[in-house]
C-alpha cells in the first residue's frame, strides 16, 4: 500500500463512464501531480467503486512512466470532487462515501453540481448579488411561460441541469405572436405561442427548464461577449485566480468555445468599473455557495455587461472547465496545491 508520509496524500474523486473507463479531466490530474510531488505530497484518482472501509483502489501517474498506475492507498489527507456527471452524484454509493468521509473528519470540497434554478433561488435574497440577476422564473405552466415573454420579449430557455450551453434556446416574441426559436446550431418558428408550447411543453417539463430574460449584451466588433471568471478558495476568503473574455462568433446563442466562441483576452477589456464588479461578486459567490452546499474551493462565473453598463451573473459552476488561457491554468494547479495543502494541514 501507498503510504505518502513527506507530504499530503490528495484523492481526486472521479466516476467511470457506460464502458467502465475512467472518466474526467486527465490533464489536469497529471499536472496537479507534477504540482504536488514538487511539494513532497502524490495524488491518486479513484471512484467510489474502489473504496472500502480501510484503504482504496485508485491509480497514481508516475512521472517516470508516463503512466498512470493502479494500486492501493490509504485514505488521504482530503478528497478533490471532479466528478463529471451529475447522475454519478446522485447514486447511494456517493452519499455513502461522502458520509465516511465525514466520519473520517476528512475535508472534501465541491460536494455538488449547482442546480441552475437552486442557484437563482438562493442568490436572489442575497444583498448585494440581487443585484447582478437577471429575471428568471423556473418553466411550470404555459401561462406563466407567456407573461413572462410577453414582459421580455427576448428570454433564453435553459436546463436547469445543464452546461457548457448544452440545450439552450433563445425564444422570441414576434408580431404580431409569432414565435422564434433559435438554438446552437436549430431555428424554428411557430405560428402562436400554444404551437410553440405543443411542440416544446414535455422537454422543458421533464427538464426543469427555467426562463430567464436576455440581457442587450454590450458588443466587441459587432458581437457580444462575456466574462469568463475563475476563483478559489484561501485561508481567509475567496481570491481572484483568473478573468477570460468569450465571443460569439458563428451563432449568438452561447459565446462557448466548442459551439464557434471566440477566446480574447480580458487586457483588452479590463477597466476599473469591470475589475470592481469581478472583486465584488466573487467573494460572495464563494461564501452564499459554501453555506448553502457545503465548502466550494473553486468555483467559475460566467457574467456579462449590457450595453447601458449592467452587470449581469449567468451561471455559477461548481467543476469549472479547463481555461483556454494557460497563464490561467498555471494559477489554477498553483492555488489548488495551495488549498490542497493548507486543508491537509487543518
Amino acid at each position: 500500500m501507498i503510504n505518502n508520509t513527506t507530504g499530503p496524500l490528495i484523492g481526486i474523486l472521479t466516476s467511470r463512464k457506460e464502458n467502465g473507463d475512467i472518466a474526467g479531466n486527465g490533464p489536469l490530474f497529471i499536472e496537479l501531480q507534477k504540482k504536488l510531488i514538487s511539494l513532497n505530497g502524490v495524488s491518486f484518482v479513484f471512484t467510489t467503486e474502489g473504496t472500502t472501509k480501510d484503504f482504496i483502489i485508485g491509480y497514481t501517474f508516475s512521472l517516470e512512466k508516463k503512466c498512470w498506475i493502479k494500486r492501493k492507498f490509504p485514505y488521504p489527507s482530503l478528497v478533490y470532487n471532479r466528478i463529471p456527471f451529475r447522475k454519478s452524484e446522485q447514486k447511494e454509493s456517493f452519499r455513502r462515501f461522502i458520509s465516511v468521509l465525514r466520519d473520517k473528519k476528512i475535508p472534501f470540497f465541491n460536494p455538488c453540481f449547482i442546480d441552475k434554478y437552486e442557484l437563482y433561488e438562493l442568490l436572489k435574497n442575497h444583498p448585494v448579488l440581487q443585484n447582478f440577476l437577471p429575471q428568471t422564473i423556473l418553466v411550470q405552466e404555459k401561462k406563466e411561460l407567456f407573461s413572462f415573454l410577453k414582459k421580455h420579449k427576448s428570454i433564453y430557455l435553459k436546463p436547469s441541469q445543464a452546461s457548457k450551453g448544452i440545450g439552450i434556446f433563445r425564444l422570441k416574441l414576434m408580431n404580431p405572436s409569432a414565435i422564434q426559436l433559435q438554438g446552437v446550431d436549430n431555428y424554428e418558428s411557430y405560428p402562436s405561442f400554444h404551437r410553440f408550447w405543443d411542440r416544446w411543453n414535455k422537454e422543458l417539463l421533464e427538464k426543469n427548464y427555467l426562463a430567464q430574460e436576455e440581457i442587450n449584451s454590450a458588443e466587441y466588433e459587432g458581437n457580444r461577449f462575456d466574462f469568463r471568471i475563475l476563483a478559489h478558495a484561501e485561508v481567509d476568503g475567496y481570491v481572484l485566480t483568473g478573468v477570460g473574455i468569450r465571443q460569439a462568433q458563428t451563432q449568438e446563442i452561447t459565446t462557448h468555445i466548442p459551439t464557434g466562441g471566440r477566446l480574447l483576452p480580458y487586457e483588452l477589456f479590463q477597466s476599473t468599473e469591470h475589475d470592481q464588479f469581478i472583486q465584488t461578486v466573487v467573494p460572495h459567490i464563494g461564501e452564499a455557495l459554501s453555506k448553502q452546499f457545503g465548502f466550494f474551493g473553486e468555483f467559475s462565473i460566467d457574467a456579462g455587461i449590457s450595453k447601458t453598463g449592467r452587470y449581469s451573473i449567468y451561471e455559477v459552476n461548481s467543476k469549472p472547465m479547463s481555461f483556454d488561457e494557460t497563464e490561467i491554468e498555471e494559477r489554477k494547479i498553483e492555488q489548488l496545491c495551495r488549498l490542497f495543502l493548507q486543508l491537509a494541514d487543518n
